[in-house]
């Protein structure tokens, strides 16, 4: 009977890196979720930070102040001060300004850099806690470009926030003090520049988003294309594609491009207007100055310097106040793309029931098994099979029979939709995941090596391996002579995803790999496929003295690699058309013999033909 097991809903794979909605939250409600996860942890650094800050913006402000005994003594004044003490305050002003800009950078990079570390490991983490149809549906650039950049948005915002909202607003508070204490008729001029300003800022939001979304995508399209062309070099190369790669990348290097600088436009739209506004204040400044000092003031040209002084000091600051607004909403976009992938559920964690499995006999079985892929037809239809501890069974079938999808379920890299797989009589979904790693080691078709040593490679196998365990495995799976051969032996770095060894090579060491495991169930998916009769002659008779009394599961497509199985299984369409040992059913008029005697049949057409 079929057995359903509660399990939480599958999740779409449509949209893919739009899970959740925290991240479409309005930009206040992100920025406070940013710096309420990210501030406090650094607080110390940044509580360093500010006081630099503060520092810097007091030191700004002494610094136009004195403008006043400055202009003093060089104009000979009778009251003013003597030329060294004026001449050591203002070392020590500018001094202590230096000081506090070097901790204020320094500390800012520190917690930043901090901080950019921290949310690249939970995106990564978060990734690892992902089910494999969210993979099969998201493109691995787009992930990359949001790993790599979207976290430096967060950093970015704390940044900005830090500094507009301290050194900068300081720095004009305390400017815009002294313009008051120096002239309060001229500082009024002033300050009607900040509010015209940021009145202007308001029409540009909606566009700079816009536009940073549409230079993730592009990003993201240059990270493909260089991803596709080094791994498909020999296909570009015997096809001549390279101009179609070079036209790609082009094509997204010139959007890139284009939208960089309309960012740059948008961001720099308010330089014009504060330049417009800050020169028509100088000028008024200038023309109410001259007018002071002809009615008779004597204070006038020294405090007018120090205003005017204050005032130039004050304009950068307050241009940089008046873009906070589009930074941050440029720095969102990326925020936004990094919460959609924090925010999603981790799906691959155990259920709070969950008991560790206690693998003793090594005894497989599906039980009405039904499963199919997002947006797809059942894959496999009420599919039970039962695996004899032990024993060497061999999956046979034509594509798309569901071959692969039993090694898929048996690695709970997918759940059944129906039915239960299990092993010793304990359901998958009841047991730990790292319980399940430990019982089952695994071979594919499609090898994957790290971008190491060859000895680092079949370590992943099993970390606490020895040397000698290690070149015992490599023994097995016939790899040891060629390994030997490399210019470092073991110690050989095999290049990115094995790139520097043949395909022979590569799927030799997954086998040593798997074998190193030494789990009590070993799948193999098509492990030989890559290997020439010779070779894959010696690897089975090795792996069949290496499974001697373990559980081993493989799909074969070769009536030679089935040669080393108990027990056979033809599965066709999701379902076991026939199963026997392996002389009864070449023997008897099945599906099996007819599709391995096509293949004899295949390979004697070539020597006829000659």
């Amino acid at each position: 009977m079929t057995q359903k097991t509660p399990e939480p809903p599958v999740q779409s794979a449509s949209a893919p890196l739009n899970h959740g909605k925290a991240h479409e939250a309005p930009p206040l409600e992100l920025i406070r979720r940013v710096v309420g996860d990210n501030f406090g942890e650094q607080k110390w650094l940044y509580a360093v930070a500010i006081m630099a800050m503060v520092v810097a913006a007091g030191s700004t402000a002494a610094s136009a102040y004195i403008m006043d005994a400055i202009f003093s003594v060089l104009a000979g004044a009778k009251d003013a001060h003597a030329p060294s003490v004026v001449t050591a305050v203002v070392l020590c002003i500018f001094a202590a300004r230096g000081i506090a800009g070097y901790v204020q950078q320094v500390t800012l990079s520190r917690a930043g850099n901090r901080i950019v570390a921290k949310l690249q490991r939970q995106m990564f983490d978060k990734l690892l806690q992902q089910e494999m149809a969210w993979f099969d549906a998201t493109d691995s650039s787009k992930i990359l470009v949001r790993v790599t950049q979207s976290a430096r948005s967060a950093r970015t915002v704390i940044d900005i926030l830090v500094t507009s909202g301290v050194r900068d607003t300081l720095t004009v508070i305390g400017l815009a003090g002294v313009m008051i204490w120096q002239n309060p008729t001229l500082s009024a001029i002033f300050l009607i520049v900040l509010p015209v300003a940021l009145f202007g800022v308001r029409a540009v939001l909606g566009r700079v988003r816009l536009v940073m979304k549409e230079e993730f995508v592009s990003m993201a399209e240059i990270t493909k294309v260089v991803q596709e062309t080094s791994l498909g070099l020999r296909v570009i190369r015997s096809f001549g594609l390279e101009h179609l790669m070079s036209a790609r990348v082009s094509q997204a290097a010139s959007d890139v491009e284009h939208r960089a600088n309309a960012i740059v436009r948008l961001e720099s739209v308010t330089v014009p207007m504060m330049d417009i506004l800050a020169g028509l204040s100088i000028c008024t400044v200038v023309w109410v100055s001259v007018f002071e000092g002809r009615a008779g003031n004597p204070d006038a040209a020294g405090k007018v310097m120090a205003f005017i002084t204050a005032l130039l000091m004050a304009y950068e600051p307050a241009k940089r106040l008046s873009r906070v607004r589009v930074t941050l909403e440029s720095a969102m976009v990326g925020v936004r793309m990094m919460l959609s992938i924090l925010d999603r559920p981790d799906a691959m964690i155990d259920r709070p029931d969950a008991r560790p499995l206690v693998c003793t006999k090594g005894k497989v079985a599906f039980r009405n098994v039904t499963f199919g892929y997002q947006n797809r037809r059942d894959v496999l239809k009420n599919l039970s099979i039962d695996f004899t501890p032990g024993k060497i069974t061999a999956i046979v079938g034509p594509s798309g029979g569901g071959k692969s999808t039993v090694m898929s379920l048996l690695l709970r890299v997918y759940d059944p939709l129906e039915g239960s797989v299990e092993i010793d009589g304990m359901d998958l979904r009841g047991v730990t995941r790292a319980s399940l790693r430990d019982c089952i080691a695994y071979a594919g078709q499609a090898t994957f090596l790290f971008g190491t040593t060859v000895r680092e490679n079949l370590r992943m196998g099993r970390a606490d391996a020895t040397d000698a365990e290690i070149e015992q495995a490599a023994h097995t799976a016939q790899a040891h002579d060629f390994i030997m051969a490399l210019p470092q032996g073991y110690d050989t770095q095999v290049g990115e995803n094995g790139a520097r060894l043949s395909g022979g090579q590569r799927q030799r060491l997954s086998l040593a790999r798997a074998v190193l495991k030494d789990a009590p169930i070993l799948l193999m998916d098509e492990a030989t496929s890559a290997l020439d009769n010779k070779s894959e002659g010696l690897v089975r008779d090795a792996i069949v003295a290496a499974t001697r009394g373990r559980t081993t599961i493989l799909i074969a497509h070769r009536l030679s690699t089935v040669l080393a199985a108990d027990e056979v299984v033809y599965i066709e369409a999701g379902r076991v058309v026939e199963r026997g040992p392996l002389a009864e059913l070449m023997g008897g008029d099945t599906r099996f013999a007819a599709m391995f005697g096509a293949e004899a049949r295949q390979k004697e057409a070539p020597a006829h033909a000659s």
